[in-house]
């Protein structure tokens, strides 16, 4: 596998970024800690904000971070270190802070069949019923039928309705379709509160799937007023066999244990990163197999994005549907890969040990290795046990 530096795994522009996450502090706090980086400085300032979703609902979010005091846990470059070494002897260090998935609180929801290619893709996974070996011919069948460039049909236009009716005579219109060019968006819950996993730790893929990837995806930090605050990376990762037997399967394709992948950090909108960043965005891919020297490179660029990013956070939250603790929303994604791995015609599928590394220049890198979700650590310390911590340390009133 190619050699990987903890710099590169950070915003370009790190000394002027505003970073927040989380790390896991052993000794006697023994619990996640909020913190902030600036200018490469790692603080804790929990005794300030206890949890993350508290922080993004500060009015002077921006001020409050730039002049907030704390204790200083070094520089970020060490704890991508740690994160690193702990990553490649499969252990972690016990003495040093651990880096966690950058929201708690927030609901985690996702937008799926957000672009073109995916669109595509999803369909070709229903019309298989889950079968990889079926994926060529139906894709190429397909690309016939709808004889069009979808990237260029607008949702709910009356193109799109145009041609939806033309698709439905020729026995070609999906479930897919109604989301992908229609007038709402698919917007689902991919995981529970607290159980995103964070850089350098593993995902995880039910041992019964067959035809699964990677997603790679930029992620928006959203308060409670439905105010896009920050952005981050996210990995929502992909079991194509499961939800191509029935869209109906979406929660057992979707939310497992280490399904969902959220990091390094939530970077802070301020004048040099703002959603015009994101809009532009372009998104890099590269699974590295251990156990056959595969490699895949791939990319999802924003600007291709079929619905604003703002459409989809408004169809998520709103007077119809309030998020309390905000929620992160995942913006989908236009990687699909279809690189043949272990046969001719069958595509791509995780193997056990992938080094996953989905990275963009203003946000840095999300690293991840891939695994069984019943062979990795089962997620046991949710929202309760958060509290139960933070009122032990009094940071809280008693649980």
């Amino acid at each position: 596998m190619q050699i990987i530096t903890a710099a590169s795994m950070l915003p370009a522009d790190l000394p002027t970024a505003l970073l927040v996450g989380r790390v896991w502090r052993h000794g006697e706090i023994n619990g996640p800690s909020v913190v902030i980086v600036r200018q490469g400085e790692v603080v804790d300032i929990t005794a300030l904000v206890p949890t993350v979703a508290d922080l993004l609902e500060r009015p002077d979010l921006l001020d409050f971070v730039q002049r907030a005091q704390g204790e200083s846990l070094g520089k970020v470059v060490k704890l991508i270190e740690d994160a690193l070494l702990a990553f490649r002897l499969s252990d972690v260090n016990s003495d040093a802070p651990r880096l966690l998935a950058p929201c708690d609180l927030q609901a985690i929801k996702a937008c799926g069949v957000t672009f073109a290619v995916s669109l595509l893709e999803r369909v070709i996974e229903e019309q298989a019923f889950g079968d990889a070996a079926r994926a060529d011919t139906l894709r190429a069948e397909l690309k016939k039928a709808i004889g069009t460039d979808l990237s260029k049909i607008k949702p709910g236009s009356a193109a799109a309705e145009q041609l939806k009716q033309e698709l439905i005579s020729r026995g070609a219109w999906s479930q897919y379709m109604e989301v992908g060019i229609g007038v709402d968006a698919e917007v689902f819950s991919k995981s529970q509160p607290m159980s995103a996993v964070g850089f350098g730790e593993a995902v995880g893929l039910l041992p019964q799937s067959r035809w699964n990837n990677p997603e790679p995806e930029i992620v928006l930090a959203v308060n409670s007023r439905a105010e896009v605050v920050g952005a981050t990376l996210g990995n929502d990762v992909n079991l194509r066999d499961i939800e191509g037997r029935s869209a109906l399967l979406l929660g057992k394709a979707k939310d497992n244990n280490g399904s969902c992948a959220i990091g390094p950090f939530i970077r802070l909108f301020d004048e040099r990163f703002t959603i015009d960043t994101i809009r532009n965005a372009e998104l890099s891919l590269v699974i590295e197999g251990e156990d056959d020297g595969f490699r895949l490179d791939g990319a999802s660029f924003m600007r291709e994005i079929s619905r604003d990013p703002l459409d989809l956070v408004e169809q998520t939250g709103g007077d119809y549907h309030q998020y309390p603790d905000g929620f992160m929303l995942f913006l989908g994604t236009m990687f699909s890969p279809i690189k043949d791995r272990d046969a001719a015609g069958t595509g791509f599928t995780h193997h056990l040990g992938d080094r996953v590394t989905i990275a963009t220049a203003s946000l840095g890198a999300l690293l991840n290795h891939v695994q069984l979700c019943n062979a990795i650590p089962p997620w046991k310390f949710g929202v309760r046990s958060l509290y139960q911590n933070l009122a032990k340390r009094g940071l809280i009133g008693a649980a």
